[in-house]
């Protein structure tokens, strides 16, 4: 770990910026002037020299999208051919665990360090936290960072494949979910998954295995051209095992090159398909498990191994090996 003396600040929109409009709150530019005046009038202002870029267009992070990760990995890799040896990510709170687990697996490899941080509140807003992640967050790059990505938020550094926001309104918004994590870390990465690598757009789809989930249901949304289901199953990768019609769809959907993958509904726990039968049979309809990923790390690294061009074989292997502490 070093101290970053290049840092790049990317402003992507998000509340901390955010200013009130007759809708409501909305993303606003010229953050980097109101930065520099919040940080004038502290006399223990973070030291390290830092530029800003604003991300166009800045989004309220509701919005955010897959073509918004690759607008930010294409910046942050711009940011180390130009000579910084950091990146500070400004964003929204909705979808901030989303962007950390997916720039993580975007960008593995990367020989700086990336921290991403919000708030609940907006800078300037009554007793706001925005000023506090802010200038934490600066701090820990003053301190250093290990290479990779991770979040910052409410005084926490928290791994990127690690968190999910888990409260609404409380400052302390993101936590790392207790989830048993056990598997083989990858001897190394190819470089066709390393963050020089180029990335595509993927069709991928969410589904919670619930009483009443039918067949029709989810060979409706296979249908829609799916490249990769993600299955969150009950406990410990369980599902609907005795309906056939179901199994057969995820069957079909698998041997014409459909990525299927399981994690757990629970907040503790991970999928262990050999528990219960109705685990096995799933994984015998070619489910592969997520083991105790979180939600957030499971899609981004969906993502990033479908978008760099693995067939649903090599995505497999992949998957099931760590690549940045997402499985152990």
């Amino acid at each position: 770990m070093r101290a970053v003396k290049n840092l790049l600040v990317l402003y992507t929109g998000g509340t901390i910026g955010m200013l009130e409009t007759a809708e409501g709150l909305a993303p606003a530019g010229g953050f980097e002037a109101r930065m520099r005046d919040h940080f004038a009038q502290l006399t223990d202002a973070p030291q390290v020299p830092w530029t800003l870029h604003e991300l166009n267009p800045l989004l309220d992070s509701a919005n955010m999208q897959q073509h918004n990760w690759l607008a930010m990995r294409d910046a942050i890799v711009a940011a180390v051919d130009d000579g910084h040896d950091g990146v500070l990510i400004l964003h929204g709170t909705d979808s901030l665990a989303y962007s950390a687990a997916a720039l993580s697996f975007l960008l593995l490899g990367l020989p700086i360090p990336v921290l991403l941080t919000g708030s609940m509140l907006p800078a300037g807003a009554p007793d706001s936290d925005a000023w506090p992640n802010l200038c934490g967050a600066l701090r820990q790059f003053e301190q250093g960072l290990q290479d990779g990505v991770q979040l910052f938020f409410h005084g926490q550094l928290l791994g990127g494949t690690r968190a999910s926001k888990l409260r609404s309104e409380a400052f302390d918004a993101f936590k790392a979910l207790p989830r048993h994590r056990q598997g083989e870390r990858a001897a190394e990465v190819p470089s066709a998954l390393t963050y020089r690598q180029p990335r595509t757009r993927v069709n991928l789809a969410l589904m919670p295995v619930y009483p009443g989930l039918q067949a029709a249901h989810l060979a409706g949304l296979l249908d829609s051209g799916v490249q990769g289901l993600l299955l969150e199953c009950y406990g410990s990768g369980t599902g609907p095992s005795d309906d056939l019609a179901l199994l057969e769809v995820l069957r079909a959907a698998r041997q014409r090159g459909v990525l299927l993958v399981a994690i757990s509904q629970c907040p503790e726990g991970a999928v262990e398909f050999d528990t219960y039968a109705a685990g096995s049979r799933l994984r015998s309809a070619g489910l592969i498990s997520g083991g105790g990923m979180t939600r957030e790390a499971a899609l981004g690294k969906m993502f990033a191994l479908l978008g760099a061009g693995l067939d649903v074989a090599a995505a497999e292997h992949w998957f099931a090996l760590d690549l940045c502490g997402e499985r152990a």
